[in-house]
């Protein structure tokens, strides 16, 4: 996977080779950092995260470092450093840094270690937690809301990488589309990375001049080109990540199954300052503010007529789903097999 673009944002932009040079030896309030292994410039997740760590480190008087860590086998060194500098917090993302924060954090157990996106660790550590995302929830919502949508009956979803997370929310996507219609047909297809939107691009090209007309991504950085090509013509429409892709095109563009690293960041980041703080895990899911499923306000001014129409009538259905799930009377499975 080609990772070229650096850092940028107020937090500071550091390359990895020039983190210790970077670290400051004694921030006023203390060093919060986030290491994030995939690139800025998303306008969605590690975007998201870079704007909450500024505001976090801010509101509490201390210094923000956001590092992206391009290559893995800097990552022990990264997170050393950072323990080294006496870093207060250290929040990093995804699954791949499990190994190395099981391996660093017993030595500075007075730094506080937040994975996102994470396993438990088994057994628990007592300075690193790890938070993982019910995320598949808010898709099998994005379905109920596809399948009262669409005009075709033919829906799409495309994912950066076929991993059990992603595919739990292709299935609970597929699953609320089902619960609607039995007779929807659903595809999937997976881009190989989080960070190509011309893969993106052809692949939502490909469905859509197969017949799909809403398309649930999964791919972070890929949605642009997924975007771009809901955009070629009207009557395509996108569900994606971030409130941030709203406004990349208000005509396709029609919700988000909004998963809020940053808010997550904060809120966990928060967490950790509390003299009672352990390590454990967390399971995040609807009605925490992290993850639900959202239609897009810019869509319903501005998108064609007789979808907005749909969207509108879809929304009920979503929301006595939504109740459901939160006071238990529904259970949507995990389940990721393809």
């Amino acid at each position: 996977m080609s990772r070229r673009q650096l850092l940028r944002g107020a937090a500071g932009a550091v390359a990895a080779g020039a983190l210790l040079a970077a670290l400051p030896a004694n921030a006023a309030g203390g060093l919060v950092a986030l290491v994030h292994t995939q690139a800025a410039g998303d306008a969605g997740p590690v975007d998201s995260m870079i704007a909450k760590l500024n505001q976090f480190a801010q509101e509490h008087d201390m210094r923000a470092r956001a590092i992206y860590a391009e290559d893995p086998s800097t990552y022990e060194t990264i997170f050393t450093s950072l323990g080294e500098a006496g870093a207060a917090i250290v929040v990093s993302t995804f699954n791949e840094v499990a190994e190395p924060f099981k391996a660093v954090a017993p030595k500075f157990p007075d730094t506080k270690f937040i994975q996102l996106f994470a396993d438990p660790f088994e057994p628990t550590m007592p300075n690193v937690m790890t938070v993982s995302y019910d995320y598949y929830l808010g898709c099998y919502l994005s379905g109920i809301f596809a399948a009262r949508v669409s005009r075709s009956g033919k829906l799409g979803f495309i994912g950066g990488i076929s991993i059990p997370p992603i595919n739990a929310d292709y299935n609970a996507f597929k699953a609320g589309a089902l619960s609607v219609n039995p007779d929807l047909k659903v595809s999937v297809a997976f881009a190989g990375s989080f960070q190509d939107p011309a893969k993106g691009q052809e692949i939502a090209t490909q469905m859509f001049s197969d017949g799909i007309d809403y398309i649930q991504t999964d791919a972070a950085a890929t949605d642009f080109g997924i975007i771009a090509a809901a955009g070629e013509n009207e009557g395509r429409v996108v569900s994606t990540l971030d409130p941030a892709q709203f406004p990349l095109d208000p005509t396709s563009v029609i919700s988000i199954v909004g998963l809020d690293f940053g808010t997550s960041l904060y809120n966990e980041a928060t967490k950790a300052l509390d003299a009672g703080w352990a390590g454990g895990h967390e399971a995040t899911g609807l009605g925490t503010g992290v993850i639900d499923f959202i239609p897009s306000p810019l869509f319903a001014e501005k998108g064609p007529e007789e979808i907005r129409k749909l969207a509108e009538e879809a929304l009920p259905a979503v929301n006595e789903a939504r109740s459901k799930i939160l006071d238990g009377s529904l259970t949507v499975p995990f389940d990721t097999n393809l």
